[in-house]
Parts: structure tokens; C-alpha cells; sequence
């Protein structure tokens, strides 16, 4: 039996991997057999054959923001004319039309705009609960940590006033590579990994969920990789540990860089890679039970292949998507093609909300759901 073998075995039978095993997985080439026993892992997990996905709009409500990240096409400085804030009865009509089509979650990101107050974030969130039955699953790390800078305020204070305000959870955008010599690299203003951490900590000991994310392409090594793996992991480990009234990272997405219109010049990581990311993910992150396919960078085919390589989840409708279509890819995909795509995997497509709960089952003659399995989950 080869080394990586020996890996897989080890952790199909349950044992966790080390960071040095994840590594020599990411320098194998045995992409089919690491996605093999991702899926048995996956299965762990999520036995009925339920591929799950969200009703949600990706709203960009500022695209000011003074990080400069090399990869993103999306950003307009401060001073630019480009530059805009959307006004709260935009945003109001866009979470009102995602209302009207069953969405049931708001992914509100924007830039890290030095110019809004953080009574806008505030005020805004109470604006949206007032009006609208909606999760509001936003604002990434770096924002909360531009608002940490303008306000003045502690960390911990600011994330209580925004969930007190109607923020539900926080998506893990921004993570890029937990390591700070790729982020010096790409996003030198960013905020080292540690910031990021911290943000998704705190929320995590006030008892919201969050999700995590890992971007590859960016010339990071293998080692880094696996050690942004150990570092998610870790987190979750203290999370669940003390016992906080959260599950702390609900899910994780890893997905590619994408270079096209940005000022960072790269390859595309081919789908090979990302799918053998994908299954490393889901075997070194023995303790996040979802893992959703990122159709949006990779396409809607990569997306159903997905579901054999270690994800339960096609994640987000997507009614909107600016910051990766700036970059030049873009994936549009409606309801209907969520369903035929899952069906096409051999999965029961289902509609869930922002905590894994399902709330409509797309059932298909071919296969048995356990009815109770799906009220209980």
C-alpha cells in the first residue's frame, strides 16, 4: 500500500489527518481516489442522497474600497468616479424581488469603504428586519474590520451591535490563503490570517455561525495550503469545545482565483485541481459537516461533478454575482438547471435555508428519502 493510500485508508476508517499527510495528498496525483473517500467521508455525514441548495442574492452594495487586492477587478478606490454606495431603497427592491422568487437569504458584501460610518451597517440591518422576513448571511471579515476602524470600537462590540441590528451570520469571504506570506503577496492591506480568524472567532463565542473559504491560484504552496486547512480546523475544534451555542463554521467552500481583468496574472487552476482541493477539504475538515461546489468560478458541469467529490451542497442561486463576473467569469444558474444538475448527479435536489434546514424537497421517484431524516435535518 503507497504512502497515500495508507493516507486515504487512515482516513476513511475515521482517524484524523496530520498536516504533513494533507500535504503529500495535495502533491499526489491520485485525484479519483482522494475524491473516493471524500465522498465515503461525505456520506458520513449525509447518508440519504440529498444534494441541498439556497434561494439567495449576492447584493454588492458599495464597490469602494481602499484594500487594493491584486485579484480583484471588482474594487474602485475611494476617490474614484466609478466608486458607488446603493441606495437603501435599491437594496430594499432587490431583497423584496428575491422575497418574490422564495429566496430566503441576503449575502450583502461591498468593499472595505473608509467613507461609510458604521451607523450605516447598523442602521441598515434594522431598516432591512423591519421590512423584510430574511437571513442576512454578510458583511466579510475585512468589512467588520473596516468597521472596527472607523467606529473606534472593540471587535467583540462591533459584531454584538451589528447581530443585535439583524445580522444572522457571516460569510467567509476574504479568506484567500490563511497565511501571510501569500496574503503580503496578493492583498498587503488585507489584514493578516489572524484577522480574519479573530472576526469568525468572536462571532463564533457570540453564537453566530459562519461559514469558511479557501482560494487557490495564487502561486501558494502545498504547504499552505494544508496549514489554511489545520487553521479552520483548529478553530472549529475551540469552537465546539466550549460548547457555544453556534455549530461555529457551518460550511466550507474552497473555489479558484480567477485572473482574467485583474492586475495579478496567473494560470487557471484546471478543474482537476480544484477538485482534488475540494476532496482534500472535506477529509482534513473532519469536524464541518457541509461542503458546498462552487459552480460560479468553476461551471455548472464541474459543479455536478462536485457531488461525488466530497460536497452535500450546490450552494447559492446566485440571483446576482458582480465581484467574480468582473473578473470575467460567469455562471448564471437558475433554479430549474440546479435541479436537472443535481438530478444529473444521482442526487434528490432540496431547498434549504441558511442553516442547512430543508424546506422543500424536489422529490424523484427513482430513489427513497427518509422522511424523517429530512424534518430532522
Amino acid at each position: 500500500m503507497s504512502t497515500v493510500e495508507q493516507i486515504l485508508h487512515k482516513a476513511a476508517t475515521g482517524v484524523r489527518i496530520d498536516t504533513e499527510e494533507c500535504i503529500t495528498l495535495f502533491e499526489s496525483d491520485q485525484v479519483e481516489k482522494i475524491g473516493n473517500v471524500a465522498n465515503q467521508i461525505m456520506l458520513k455525514w449525509h447518508p440519504e442522497p440529498i444534494t441541498t441548495f439556497v434561494v439567495g442574492r449576492n447584493i454588492n452594495y458599495t464597490n469602494v474600497c481602499d484594500v487594493y487586492c491584486r485579484f480583484c477587478a471588482f474594487y474602485r478606490s475611494p476617490n474614484s468616479d466609478e466608486g458607488y454606495v446603493l441606495p437603501d431603497e435599491t437594496i430594499f427592491q432587490k431583497i423584496q424581488e428575491t422575497l418574490d422568487v422564495d429566496g430566503t437569504e441576503i449575502l450583502m458584501q461591498g468593499g472595505t469603504n473608509p467613507n461609510l460610518p458604521f451607523s450605516y451597517y447598523t442602521n441598515l440591518l434594522r431598516e432591512i428586519k423591519k421590512r423584510f422576513d430574511i437571513t442576512m448571511h454578510s458583511f466579510s471579515p475585512a468589512e467588520i474590520m473596516k468597521m472596527v476602524e472607523v467606529s473606534g470600537l472593540p471587535l467583540e462590540q462591533v459584531v454584538r451591535e451589528l447581530h443585535e441590528a439583524g445580522l444572522d451570520s457571516l460569510p467567509g469571504g476574504g479568506a484567500e490563503i490563511l497565511d501571510d506570506r501569500t496574503r503580503r503577496k496578493i492583498s498587503r492591506l488585507k489584514g493578516s490570517w489572524r484577522d480574519w480568524m479573530d472576526v469568525m472567532q468572536t462571532a463564533h463565542r457570540i453564537g453566530m455561525h459562519t461559514t469558511g473559504t479557501m482560494v487557490i491560484g495564487f502561486g501558494e504552496s502545498m504547504e499552505e495550503r494544508a496549514l489554511h486547512l489545520q487553521r479552520i480546523r483548529d478553530a472549529q475544534d475551540e469552537c465546539l469545545s466550549h460548547g457555544y451555542k453556534t455549530p461555529g463554521f457551518l460550511a466550507f467552500i474552497p473555489w479558484t482565483f480567477q485572473p482574467d481583468n485583474t492586475n495579478m496574472k496567473a494560470e487557471k487552476v484546471s478543474p482537476e485541481e480544484y477538485l482534488k482541493t475540494l476532496a482534500i477539504s472535506r477529509i482534513m475538515l473532519d469536524n464541518v459537516a457541509n461542503f458546498q461546489s462552487s459552480w460560479v468560478t468553476m461551471g455548472p458541469e464541474v459543479g455536478k461533478t462536485t457531488l461525488s467529490y466530497g460536497c452535500n451542497d450546490f450552494g447559492s442561486t446566485m440571483i446576482e454575482e458582480n465581484v467574480v463576473s468582473a473578473a470575467g467569469t460567469t455562471h448564471k444558474v437558475n433554479i430549474e438547471s440546479i435541479l436537472r444538475l443535481i438530478r444529473e448527479a444521482g442526487k434528490i435536489p432540496a431547498q434549504r435555508n441558511t442553516k442547512y434546514e430543508i424546506l422543500r424537497v424536489y422529490d424523484d421517484a427513482s430513489a427513497t428519502v427518509n422522511k424523517d431524516f429530512i424534518m430532522q435535518n
